[in-house]
């Protein structure tokens, strides 16, 4: 035996073994080998217990494996070992198979686990397994429990045997891309302890009342499929029901509530995401003997509570957002964790002691109601607060300073859209965790805190459209975490330069400064440092989302929103993806030069910097920005050609380039010609398409004949024809002596240095 589990200290590569006769268990668990794994390991012919678990092995699973004729158990999960699964037919003996959690990928066949008839026990899943699930794996006669959640297998599921499956009692397919019905067969699989069929395609229409035959099921996870899940009416079938423990139909488009009055051990219920009317019925609070932990009804149709009803204390989750419940709001559970009673229609005010019972609670979420009243000082004895979201409400008064100075675990504080007055309270934390802090669209007043420095873990900061009076947040400068910063439609004054703060936002990808009085010239040196607005390294742009992950044992997270202006029309993102990114420094007094390191933000999405002072030249490394969808640079000063190289920005949308003083030609481009005469408005110097301006031809040269007379192009001609069809016309007019003369004048405008060169 060989054990060394449990203890980091032991690492390195696995050695060559030489034949080990009397070898028989190998446990190397949670420790820090790593490497590939030798073929060498087939010497160990009397191996029959293998726990690499927990490790960092990589490369693929040796297909001399096979080999050990004596294994009964072989554990490689949570290790990164790639390829194809090795066909596992070692022996009669083999009982259990755990690979999961790795990077494996192929497909599975019925050669994998031929002959295998004590096999218990296979778990393949968290993987990149593909194709059909072999209808063999269910003929396995000792099989109990079978999961290959997570992975990518595909196709339709046959029936099964229901007697060479009559031991299974865990069958996890969840998490894959199945589709077709629900085989009737797994409803008659009369030991089964836990059936999980969750995010996959699965269709068709499943009676509830099936599972009464399953007398021993506690889990059953339908969620999230395209099932239709129908309730008897009956309340008498209902109550051959198994006692659940675990019950999740999530958009399983339910109409109503399955009678569950009688589940007497159910923990978890989730029903969220269908079609549920009317109240919440009061003994739902009573199943599970009151022991309920987590309770999902959000994104229904329920209207109110029904009355009286008692909310345990016991429930970790209650999750109500985004029905239609009215009234005063509910007292949450007094050991909840996570609390979100956001987009409903609850009024009032919120409960003075409401801090009593949010003493556990880690997310509480009352956002997109009709609160009204100040924010009660008792929300600063919520100690545990991680993310407190108050925001779309009609709440008044002032900011409790001790919200931000006595919660130090809080790392999001949303209280935008209100009606908050006073001043931001100076008064954060020497050990501030926050992560966002959003009070946009209040009233407040008065200058930036500057103990808002101690928040050096800020990623987004929005205090838009307020009344702020103050000058740039310099004291942020040592903020490297930052990605958003909106400070749009206030009162900042001066300019944007601090000592070396910007330098210091390597990860910034949107900022938002419009309609301020902000003055001066713009930094070349900090808009090169914000690295976060350019591609990485393979070109390639990355797409997770900017959120927050609060509790480690759910798949629960805060998601930041922040109101972005774009193509003249204000949007809200909600979810911030990293791909976004956004310069809007409109509506300030700006003037100098546009800094030409503009062009190193190759992420860049949208670039507004208009009505402002900008003069010289519009930079031409704006053609780099191959990401750019808009560009607003009107109601400048700016000078010169429009250049060229903006051509090059397949992905415009939205150009903008009125009332400066450009002159010359407008760019030919296949996208230039998309945009109205509106984006080159009050330049009057520029001209051609799709102004109605001209550009005079360049005279032709001395071999041009004597009789032939000199004509303005008629640009309008090949513009009206289309693209493709004035391609055809070129053609044509090349073989046309008379048109040869216009047809010169239209390459000229294209290609500058094409020379006329009549002859005759």
């Amino acid at each position: 035996m060989l054990s060394l589990s449990h203890n980091p200290s032991f690492g390195g590569t696995i050695p060559v073994f030489s034949q080990a006769t009397s070898f028989r268990t190998m446990v190397l668990s949670r420790t820090n080998f790593s490497g590939s794994l030798p073929d060498s390991l087939s010497n160990l012919t009397m191996l029959s217990i293998i726990d690499l678990s927990y490790c960092n092995f990589t490369g693929p699973v040796p297909s001399t494996i096979a080999n050990l004729t004596e294994l009964v158990h072989l554990d490689l999960s949570l290790n990164s070992f790639t390829g194809s699964i090795p066909f596992l037919r070692m022996s009669d003996k083999l009982a259990y198979i755990d690979l999961s959690q790795n990077s494996l990928n192929g497909s599975l066949s019925f050669k994998h686990f031929e002959g295998l008839s004590n096999l218990s026990y296979i778990d393949l899943s968290n993987n990149s397994l593909s194709g059909s699930i072999p209808q063999s794996l269910f003929n396995l006669p000792s099989l109990q429990k079978l999961m290959l959640s997570h992975n990518k297998f595909r196709d339709q599921l046959n029936e099964i045997s229901i007697l060479n499956s009559s031991n299974l009692d865990t069958l996890d397919l969840s998490s894959n891309r199945l589709e077709g019905s629900i085989p009737e067969s797994f409803f008659e699989l009369e030991r089964l302890n836990i059936l999980s069929l969750s995010y996959n395609f699965f269709n068709g229409t499943i009676q509830l009342e099936k599972i009464q035959n399953l007398r021993f099921l506690t889990q059953l996870d339908l969620a999230y499929n395209n099932l239709s899940v129908e309730v008897s009416s009956s309340s008498s079938e209902l109550s051959q029901f198994p006692q659940l423990v675990r019950l999740n139909l999530a958009s399983c488009n339910l109409h109503e509530f399955p009678d569950l009055a009688k589940q007497n051990e159910l923990l978890f219920l989730d029903l969220s995401n269908n079609k549920i009317t009317g109240v919440v019925p009061n003994w739902i609070w009573e199943i599970g003997n009151g022991e309920l932990f987590h309770l999902n009804l959000s994104c229904n149709s329920l209207v109110d509570l029904q009355k009286p009803y008692n909310i345990p204390g016991e429930l970790l989750l209650l999750d109500l957002h985004s029905n239609k419940l009215q009234g005063t709001l509910p007292m949450p559970p007094a050991f909840a964790i996570y609390v979100d009673y956001s987009s409903n229609n609850f009024q009032g005010t919120i409960p003075v002691d409401i801090g009593n019972f949010t003493s556990f609670t880690s997310f509480f979420y009352l956002a997109n109601n009709s609160l009204t009243g100040k924010i009660p000082t008792s929300l600063c004895n919520a100690m545990e607060l991680k993310v407190l979201d108050l925001s779309g409400n009609f709440l008044s008064g002032g900011i409790p300073p001790c919200l931000v100075q006595n919660i130090e675990t809080l790392g999001v504080l949303d209280l935008g859209r209100n009606n908050f007055t006073g001043e931001i309270p100076d008064s954060f934390s020497v050990n501030c965790g926050l992560k966002t802090l959003d009070l946009s669209w209040n009233n407040i007043e008065g200058k930036i805190p500057t103990s808002l420095a101690n928040c050096q873990l800020l990623e987004v900061m929005n205090i838009g459209y307020n009344k702020i009076n103050d000058g740039f947040p310099c004291m942020l400068k040592n903020s490297s975490s930052l990605k958003v910063l909106v400070l749009r439609s206030n009162d900042f004054y001066g300019g944007i330069r601090c000592t070396r703060v910007n330098e210091n936002w390597p990860n910034l990808q949107i900022i938002d400064i419009a309609f301020n009085s902000f003055n001066g010239s713009l930094s070349p040196r900090s808009i090169s440092s914000w690295r976060g607005m350019k591609l990485n390294d393979n070109a390639q742009l990355s797409r997770t989302d900017l959120d927050f992950s609060h509790l480690n044992l759910n798949v629960l997270y805060y998601q930041d929103t922040v109101t972005v202006t774009m193509k003249g029309l204000e949007m809200e993102l909600l979810k911030i993806l990293t791909i976004f990114t956004t310069i809007d420094f409109s509506s300030n007094n700006f003037h100098g030069e546009i800094p030409d390191t503009i062009g190193e933000l190759s992420s860049l999405y949208v670039l507004n910097l208009s009505h402002n002072s900008f003069t010289r030249t519009i930079p031409k490394s704006i053609g780099n920005l191959k990401q750019l969808e808009s560009l607003d640079l009107s109601t400048n000063k700016l000078t010169g050609e429009i250049p060229e190289q903006l051509t090059n920005l397949t992905f415009l949308s939205v150009l903008n380039l009125s009332y400066n003083r450009l002159g010359g030609m407008i760019p030919i481009g296949s996208q230039f010609q998309t945009f109205s005469s509106a984006s080159y408005a009050g330049n009057t110097g520029l001209c051609g398409f799709p102004l109605n301006t001209s550009c005079d031809s360049e005279k032709p040269t001395e071999n041009l004949a004597p009789s032939s007379s000199k004509r303005d192009f008629d640009w309008h001609f090949f513009a009206g024809l289309g693209y493709a069809t004035g391609i055809l016309i070129m053609v044509f007019l090349a073989f046309c002596e008379q048109w040869n003369e216009q047809l010169d004048r239209f390459l000229k405008l294209i290609y500058p240095r094409y020379k006329v060169n009549y002859v005759r």
